[in-house]
């Protein structure tokens, strides 16, 4: 009973970490990565659709995209829902295939990112501290309970705190990794 609470935590703790990191991967830093374009929704005949569903996404060189729209009519509907983004980003269309430059990050702008992934990477922690409580809580209803011992609570703590001591400084080294990416010129 106690190993399940501690996996279904552990469990939790790694959705949290993989959330994080999904969440790191859409925040640009000085390389194009077209996973930036995916958050990009596009109105196709009436309902809105991924980018990536009506157009190919490459990465020509490390600051510039290629969008190739699979229907002619999509290209002024794709520049416009990438212009309307809130990215920064401005498509230069050459008949029916647009490349997209990522325009340099000013010091102001990397600034915003990095309080952007720090505030991301808070959140993930409270999320693993949150997880962290609840397998406490378990813990103590067991022992109110009678199915385990003052003991037994007191070392599935302590090795739900070890759990979440690991997982806050994985997130940790990440905040400081994507930090350093955002900062370096």
């Amino acid at each position: 009973m106690l190993n399940e609470i501690q996996q279904d935590a552990q469990s939790r703790m790694n959705k949290s970490v993989a959330s994080l990191k999904n969440a790191f991967s859409k925040i640009r830093a000085n390389r194009a990565h077209s996973s930036l374009l995916e958050q990009i929704h596009v109105d196709y005949y009436g309902s809105m659709v991924p980018l990536s569903q009506v157009a190919n996404i490459s990465v020509e060189d490390s600051r510039t995209f290629k969008v190739s729209p699979w229907e002619k009519d999509m290209v002024a509907v794709i520049e416009k829902a990438i212009m309307t983004s809130n990215l920064g980003l401005n498509p230069q269309t050459m008949g029916q295939i647009m490349r997209i430059p990522l325009p340099p990050l000013t010091q102001e702008r990397r600034g915003e990112l990095v309080k952007i992934v720090k505030d991301e990477a808070e959140q993930a922690k409270v999320a693993i501290r949150n997880i962290r409580r609840d397998a406490n809580s378990d813990f103590k209803e067991l022992l109110k309970e009678k199915e385990i011992s003052r003991d037994g609570a007191r070392k599935a703590e302590n090795s739900i705190q070890k759990i979440t001591d690991t997982y806050i400084k994985e997130i940790e080294a990440k905040f400081c990794e994507k930090e350093n990416s955002l900062l370096e010129i």
